[in-house]
Parts: C-alpha cells; structure tokens; sequence
C-alpha cells in the first residue's frame, strides 16, 4: 500500500475517536481488523484503495477463513471495511463499497453458557464482612441484578449510581450509548454496603465506583480473576466468568417475562437479533423439561 493510502486509513480510525466518539478499544479492533487486509492488499500488490474490488475482498475472506476465523469474526472484519470504504465513498475516495455485497460464510451459532437461579444464588452469596468481600458482593449483584457487560461495571463512576435508592443505574455502553437500566433491592443493598467501606480505599480524585485495593480503577482482567476465586470458593464447576451472569439475568428474565423487547433494551442490544439467542436458550430449557416429564417423549430403560 502506497503511503497515501495508509494515510488516508488513520484518518478513518482518527474520524472513528474524534467524531463518532467511540472507545479506545473498539478503535483498536478496526485497526487490527482493517490491518488484517492492508497485509493482504500489500501481498496482493494492490497499491491503493481505487484498486480493491469484490473479488479482492473475498479472496481475502477466504484466506482468513482458510486460516482458522470463524464466521462472526469474519463478519466483523467484513463490518469494518464496509464502514472504511464508506468513509472513502464520502470523501470521493472510491466510486463504489467493494465490501457492501460480500457475505461471511455462516458458522453455527454457540448458546450462551448461563447459570441457574440455584447457582447464581450461590455465588452472590459469598461468605465474609472484610471490605474485599464487601466489593466483591456488590460487584456480582450488579451483574446479575442489571445485566452489565464487564466494561460497563468497571466504568461506573459515583455520579451513575446517585440514584440508585430509586432503583436504577445509568451505564455506558457500546458506541458511547447512555441507558439506564433498574436494580434490584438485594444489588442496592450490596451496593450501599461498599459505599460505606469505599472511602477508606479511595485516593483522592479518584470518581471509580469499585476500587483496588490501591485506590485505583478497578480492571477488567482483575475482575475477571474475583469471579472465577468466588465461583470455584463457592463449588461452582465449569470456568464462571462475568458474561456468564450477563447471559444468566436475560436468560432468567426471559424465561420469567416472555417480553423479548424489554430484555433488548435492559442489555442495550442496538439490534433485536441478538437478543433472540435467549429464545433458544429458552426453549432448550423448555425441551429439557419436556423431555423429562412428559409419558411419550421419555425414552424407557428397557422394555419391560
């Protein structure tokens, strides 16, 4: 690829933080994905972006796929070079979108693990009045009472729960989207306990709703590492990890309303489609219990 080219392609991811506002991490994923075929383009000879057709973009799918990447990476690769050259048709980079027509191949879709009511009670419920313990019990309540993704809990901020005695939570998610979203009493009360125990870890300007030990942020990665201690302490089997209490809550909230909409807008899907895994989880569940119980779909041991 020819230097202005490449120029022209930080000015994209450039337009992606300054303009659209997005987060640092999703600008990272475009980049990587968009680098993906700037390697490809480069072994390809191709020179500049006038020069990428349909044909270029799916001999690069296939190379991709060839290579291990599943269907829904591909699909988000694909997404990406779709919005790049978008951005270039604007611009009178291009005269057409060489990605817009180009199909990912399908991959079966994997059910979300989740937890059930019984486990998930387990695991909210860990032992212990030191304020690690404290934290650590308002953080799993949070998940499992709201339904957040693991960068929005370690987003929050003071300010996005100052009403939560009236029972809701404001979150930021995907794409910078401001919701707000209920909690529940058990999370409130959770919650208020740590307020009380936050202030003897906070540094000062530090607005962080869960904190370190050290006064900081609280990380994703330590975070991840509190659930799985909690979840193998209280003997719950399988890998727990923060998405799993996500999945749990729209499982749990769906099989309980039936109201596929609702739960769209508590997780803060853009899209209902992929609210509607849930659906299938549901009547796996549904299948499970037909299974068991009715006289004509049981299978016998043996003759009798």
């Amino acid at each position: 690829m020819r230097e202005a080219a490449l120029q022209r392609l930080h000015a994209f991811l450039d337009s992606l933080r300054d303009q659209r506002n997005l987060s640092p991490l999703t600008v990272k994923h475009y980049r990587r994905d968009l680098g993906h075929f700037v390697d490809f383009c480069n072994q390809s000879g191709i020179a500049d972006w006038h020069d990428v057709d349909a044909e270029t973009v799916r001999a690069h799918v296939a190379q991709r796929h060839r290579r291990g990447l599943g269907g829904r990476s591909l699909q988000r690769e694909l997404s990406a070079l779709r919005a790049f050259f978008r951005h270039l048709l604007r611009h009178g980079e291009v005269d057409h979108n060489p990605a817009a027509d180009v199909q990912a191949p399908k991959t079966a879709r994997k059910l979300p693990r989740t937890l059930d009511v019984e486990q998930v009670t387990r695991l909210v419920s860990i032992p212990g009045d030191d304020p690690l313990s404290i934290r650590d019990r308002a953080i799993l309540e949070l998940f499992y009472s709201s339904g957040l993704r693991l960068a929005e809990l370690v987003a929050l901020d003071m300010r996005d729960v100052a009403d939560m005695r009236q029972g809701r939570v404001r979150v930021t998610g995907k794409g910078r989207k401001v919701r707000e979203v209920p909690v529940g009493r058990c999370a409130i009360a959770a919650l208020e306990a740590w307020l009380r125990e936050r202030q003897g870890w906070k540094k000062r300007d530090e607005d962080a709703l869960f904190l370190s030990r050290q006064g900081r942020r609280l990380t994703p990665r330590s975070v991840q590492a509190r659930v799985r201690h909690h979840a193998r302490a209280q003997g719950i089997a399988g890998g727990v990890y923060p998405h799993m209490l996500r999945h749990s809550f729209a499982s749990h909230l769906l099989e309980s309303s039936g109201d596929l909409r609702a739960v769209q807008e508590l997780l803060g899907h853009s899209d209902i489609s992929t609210t509607q895994i849930y659906t299938h989880l549901d009547f796996q569940h549904l299948a499970q219990v037909y299974d068991r119980a009715h006289p004509r779909a049981r299978k016998r041991e043996k003759d009798s």
